[in-house]
């Protein structure tokens, strides 16, 4: 688990997928003015370059955020996502892509605080670093976030959005995302859950979804985007989906009316579809 890097994969399609929920979510909690706390169960190094390091070796971005890059017919949700992204590419140059915490970071104000973990330790040094002028809003833990969950919830101001993003490199953080979301739940059953999870050809991915979405109870949306066919050796990742538990009113409704341009964007074969699932009482 501790050798991945989510530098191979910045700016790939599912980070597009998730950072356009995430940002829309952000952007709606904002409305009510009571402060509200970030949670980023697995971080990761804040910002990546794109240009060199771990990212040029694959360039996965090129299949993601670059495909959006110089459209202009972008929908407004796509274009504010878009946006956040070219905050760190002021001369117009796609060369830096900004992980969920300084996505999450730029957009919340200076009455939020930020809460986040990342246990390697190369990874959670260079999130330090991103970090090292923010002051107390943000507060970086090199360590487990599952664990640290316990420990934050409820905040105290009673509103508060959790992200629980691993890497699905070992079997059990299948269950230990449900086991997470279930406990987190239990402590704070107001608060925004934002649970990603790959597309992959082994049974627990394909299983994950729907565990997801019944531990997530009576308010959730479910979306989910696939890019390409899964290959015949059932290797590689083929898309992702996100289940958020308590989504903010209207929040849904605006992610799914994007999920369409998405998809026709993203796409890498004739099999690319999505799903948009949303049950809220």
């Amino acid at each position: 688990m501790l050798s991945y890097r989510h530098g191979f994969h910045a700016g790939n399609h599912a980070d597009v997928l998730k950072h356009v929920v995430l940002l829309r979510l952000l952007r709606h909690m904002k409305r009510k003015d009571k402060p509200l706390l970030f949670v980023d169960t697995h971080a990761g190094a804040g910002s990546y370059a794109l240009d060199s390091g771990f990212a040029a070796k694959n360039a996965e971005f090129e299949s993601g955020i670059a495909r959006l890059w110089q459209r202009a017919d972008l929908p407004e949700v796509v274009a504010d996502y878009v946006a956040a992204v070219r905050t760190l590419n002021p001369d117009g140059m796609l060369q830096r892509y900004p992980g969920s915490p300084r996505i999450a970071a730029d957009a919340l104000r200076a009455t939020d605080h930020l809460r986040l973990y990342e246990l390697h330790s190369t990874e959670s040094a260079l999130l330090q670093q991103e970090f090292s002028e923010a002051g107390r809003r943000v507060r970086v833990d090199a360590g487990d976030g599952f664990a640290g969950l316990a420990a934050v919830l409820p905040p105290l101001s009673r509103r508060g959005l959790v992200l629980i993003d691993p890497s699905y490199e070992v079997g059990t953080d299948y269950r230990a995302v449900l086991t997470a979301l279930r406990g987190g739940l239990e402590r704070f059953a107001t608060g925004t859950y934002v649970v990603w999870y790959p597309m992959l050809a082994r049974r627990e991915a394909q299983e994950l979804p729907a565990r997801l979405v019944r531990a997530a109870g009576t308010d959730y949306l479910h979306v989910a985007l696939q890019v390409q066919a899964p290959s015949p050796e059932r290797f590689g990742l083929h898309g992702s989906g996100l289940v958020v538990v308590n989504p903010p009113w209207k929040s849904a409704e605006e992610i799914g009316a994007v999920m369409p341009f998405l998809t026709e964007a993203l796409a890498q074969d004739a099999a690319a579809r999505y799903v948009f699932d949303v049950r809220e009482t």
